[in-house]
This record gives C-alpha cells, sequence and structure tokens, in this order.
C-alpha cells in the first residue's frame, strides 16, 4: 500500500486529517460543521462508553434520558450559564413544512412559528433541574445521580472532525446532593474517575487540576480538568467535572425538607466526556502509518493473516489460534480475503491501529510458531504455538503500559517552567508544549497573556506545591506555579 497520509512533522492538522479518514473513522456530512462517525471510529466510541458506563454504575450512578429541545426561556434563569452559551445556541422557531406555491419544494409555514422558541440542548443543567424541582421533596430523595448519554449541539465556527464539531455525542452526569461537602465530593470523585480513565484505559496521561475563574463552566462555582498534551505540544481538555453549588437550585426553586425538617436548596454538580476523546487518542498515540490505539479500547485487538493463501490447514489453525485467544477475552478476526496480498492486509490494518497481528504460513506450522507484529513499535518475532494464548495477552498488556510509558516521557519531556515573559515566549517559539509558570491571580493578566502569546491558563495543578514567587507576566506576587499552553 502506497504511503497515504501526510508526515506529522510536514502539517500536524492535516496529518490528522489524513487518520480520520484514511482510518476509516469519520466523514464529512451535507450539514456544516457535523461528522459522519463510521462504524470503525462509532466501535471505538461504545468502548468508550461502555467503560465509562461501567465505572459510573460502580459508583452508585444511573442512566436516564431528558428532551433534546429546551424551551428559550429555562437559558435566562441561570444569567452566566446562558452568557456562556448564547452564541453557540441552535434555535427552533418553526414546528412544519409546506409545499412551496411555486412547486420548487418545500419551505417553512409561516403560520407554525412556536409561541416560545426550543434550543436544541448544549448542555442539560436547565431542562434537568427544571425536572429535579418534581423529584425532590425530602433528604430521602438524596442524593440524586443521574448520568446521560446524548448528543449535543454548539454553533461551531471552526470545526474538526472529533475534537470541535457543531454536533457531538457526550455523557453528562447531574446530580444533586444534601451538602456543599457532599456535592464538592461527588465532583472529586468524578475527575478522579476520568483521570483513572484516561491513564489506564486510553494510555494518555493527564494534570489534574481546577479551571481559573475566567475559564470555568458557565454557572459553575468551581470546574476541574484533566489536560493531556499531544503530540504537537498542546494541550488538550479531556474532561471536565463542575461543582455547581446551589446556582441552579435557586434559578429553578430546587428545595428539600432536610432532617431538621428545615426547607433548603439542594447542591449540584455536572460533569461531562465527548467524542472528543478518540481526537485525543489520535493525537497521542498515532504515527506517520496510521491510527496507534491502546489495547483496551481497541475494538479488534489481533487480526490473523494466513499467508501466503489460505489453504484448509492454515484455515483451521487460525481458527484454534483464534478460540485461544477468545478464551482469553481477545477481540480477534481472521482475514481470509484472497482478494488482498498479505502484505496490502498488513498495512490496512496497521492503517487502523489493531494493536497485534499474527501470520501464520506453512513454515511456521512446521516450527510450532507464529509471526507477532506489534503495532506500537513495529516490531516482529516468532513466538511459540505453545501457550499463545497468555502470550498474546501480556503482549497486549505490555503494549498498553508502553503507550502510556512513551506518552508520559513525550509530556514530561516538554513541560518546562518560565519565570518572566521572555522564557515565556521562548519556550513557545522554540520548544512548545507545557509551561509551568507563577501567575498573579488576576483574569486581567490570564487575558494579557493570551492575547500576547495565544497560550492559556489551563489549569491550577492540584499537586502544585505552594511556594512564594512572583507573576511571570505582572511581576505581583504568586503563590504557586499554574499551567499554560497553547490548546484545542
Amino acid at each position: 500500500m502506497a504511503k497515504e497520509i501526510t508526515d506529522r512533522e510536514e502539517d500536524y492538522s492535516q496529518w490528522y486529517l489524513d487518520i480520520v479518514k484514511k482510518a476509516g473513522l469519520a466523514d464529512n456530512s451535507a450539514v456544516r460543521g457535523c461528522m459522519v462517525i463510521k462504524p470503525q471510529g462509532y466501535a471505538i466510541w461504545e468502548k468508550i462508553q461502555r467503560q465509562l458506563d461501567d465505572m459510573f454504575k460502580a459508583t452508585g450512578h444511573v442512566n436516564a434520558y431528558f428532551p433534546l429541545l429546551i424551551p428559550k426561556s429555562f437559558l435566562s434563569k441561570e444569567a452566566e450559564h446562558v452568557e456562556g452559551f448564547a452564541k453557540e445556541c441552535a434555535v427552533v422557531t418553526h414546528h412544519r413544512l409546506m409545499d412551496n406555491p411555486d412547486g420548487s419544494g418545500v419551505v417553512v409555514d409561516p403560520t407554525a412559528k412556536l409561541e416560545e422558541e426550543l434550543i436544541i440542548r448544549p448542555t442539560s443543567e436547565t431542562i434537568i433541574w427544571n425536572t429535579y424541582r418534581d423529584w425532590i421533596q425530602s433528604y430521602r430523595d438524596l442524593p440524586l445521580l443521574i448520568n446521560q448519554w446524548a448528543n449535543v449541539m454548539r454553533w461551531e465556527m471552526r470545526t474538526r472532525p472529533f475534537l470541535r464539531t457543531a454536533e457531538f455525542l457526550w455523557q453528562e452526569g447531574h446530580t444533586a446532593h444534601s451538602t456543599k461537602k457532599e456535592a464538592i465530593e461527588e465532583s472529586r470523585l468524578i475527575h478522579d474517575l476520568y483521570a483513572d480513565f484516561a491513564e489506564n484505559y486510553m494510555a494518555m496521561p493527564v494534570i489534574k487540576g481546577a479551571k481559573s475563574a475566567n475559564e470555568r463552566f458557565a454557572g459553575a462555582v468551581e470546574t476541574y480538568t484533566i489536560e493531556a498534551m499531544m503530540q504537537d505540544g498542546k494541550a488538550l481538555q479531556a474532561g471536565t467535572s463542575h461543582f455547581l453549588g446551589q446556582n441552579f437550585a435557586k434559578a429553578f426553586d430546587v428545595k428539600f425538607l432536610n432532617e431538621g425538617n428545615k426547607e433548603a436548596y439542594v447542591w449540584a454538580t455536572s460533569w461531562g466526556v465527548s467524542t472528543r476523546l478518540i481526537g485525543g487518542l489520535i493525537m497521542t498515540h498515532s504515527d506517520d502509518d496510521g491510527l496507534v490505539l491502546p489495547p483496551k479500547l481497541a475494538p479488534l485487538q489481533v487480526v490473523i493473516i494466513p499467508i501466503p493463501k489460505p489453504n484448509g490447514v492454515l484455515k483451521e489453525e487460525a481458527e484454534k489460534i483464534k478460540q485461544e485467544l477468545e478464551a482469553q477475552g481477545i477481540s480477534v478476526k481472521i482475514d481470509i480475503d484472497k482478494k488482498k496480498r498479505p502484505g496490502y492486509k498488513f498495512a490496512e490494518y496497521e492503517m487502523q491501529g489493531v494493536p497485534v497481528r499474527i501470520g501464520i504460513g506453512a513454515r511456521d506450522l512446521e516450527q510450532n510458531q507464529v509471526e507477532v507484529a506489534r503495532r506500537d513499535t513495529k516490531e516482529k518475532m516468532n513466538v511459540s504455538r505453545d501457550g499463545l494464548g497468555q502470550s498474546i495477552k501480556d503482549l497486549l498488556d505490555d503494549i498498553q503500559n508502553n503507550l502510556l510509558e512513551r506518552a508520559r516521557k513525550f509530556r514530561d519531556d516538554r513541560t518546562h517552567e518560565a519565570k518572566n515573559m521572555e522564557e515565556f515566549e521562548e519556550i513557545l517559539e522554540t520548544k512548545g508544549g507545557f509551561i509551568m509558570a507563577h501567575w498573579d491571580g488576576t483574569t486581567e493578566t490570564e487575558l494579557a497573556i493570551k492575547e500576547r502569546t495565544k497560550a492559556t491558563l489551563r489549569c491550577i495543578p492540584l499537586d502544585s506545591v505552594l511556594e512564594e514567587g512572583v507573576c511571570v507576566y505582572s511581576g505581583k506576587p504568586s503563590k504557586q506555579k499554574v499551567l499554560f499552553a497553547k490548546a484545542y
């Protein structure tokens, strides 16, 4: 197979788009800014969804579903929330079409105008809290731990498949609690859960931190984030968990009788991750030959290719290997397509990011071995047929760990400290990556740095050591370093 994708060093943005297309993950659609997620891409999302869903349910959460359409008046009830999303909202104004009198198709029926416009959900806090008012009366109804898997729409001007699209898939958790302490603990619990998932399933190391006031979710008291570094040195916000205080409870009048039989407003959280994680997977691990997937999230973990032609004996042996691997919980496919040469198949599965390829030929049968190729390092090795199931299981674990450690080393090697703006700008210009620097805590300074360098304050790391210093921009006193980077 000829070279099909642009080199990362040549054009990183085009490299990314090439992988999305050539690995069969997504296509453009007829709707501007929206994508078609193809079966290969959706299979990855299903793996992400299944694992996260299990993790949510293991911590007491249950799934529900809320309407796609939200009355416009709901968004007006929480001032910061509507301000944060107003410019991204898609609005439904009519409920019917009619034949065009000139016979050229259909037009909006002017008599079908809605009394109140409906917003296609950019997020669901408002309609969910309007519902919770009917669900919550007493402390016995709390905590309420709800998650929904859904699609949302935010009218983005500049889009890129998975990373930023007008419509995307996600999960959004919305919980209600009787105390502030419990709600904060919930938001931190999910924050830790997201970090665990990113590192142990995506093999994507993250920095856990809190957003600055300027970068918080609209309507939140505190926003916790996980920030990952992509191979071009830019940051990706991979998941957020928000402590909402009582803002939405007050906006929608959600009260409960506490154990002292006194009425009080409930405390809230919300949290979510989206199909953006697939973009993070691509940009964390992939190379100039295509997609690289961590085994835990690869829809197909092993492909078996009989060589050179799948005769009866080779087919039979391939089927035995498949059964042995499946007994280990490994997803396996045997490719016996006679229309494609082995070399073409090798390149095809390499492009798709299949972690392990097993080749088996007549000579391998004679020597009681198979040829194994691992996608992460391109290494090929002969592996004994005896105990092959356990050998491949161990190899998949090794690939998973290697991808995490490789990504962590890449991030750590590109994380630098800056004492002043000259160092700050030199790092951005010559090295890129993450910058740890003192900040005086003001939005004015944060915005000035962004205006000057296009780098944003990604988070205040939770493990950041308190230390006296001076702000990298203003020279004013600072008590800890924070994380800056250019970002997606």
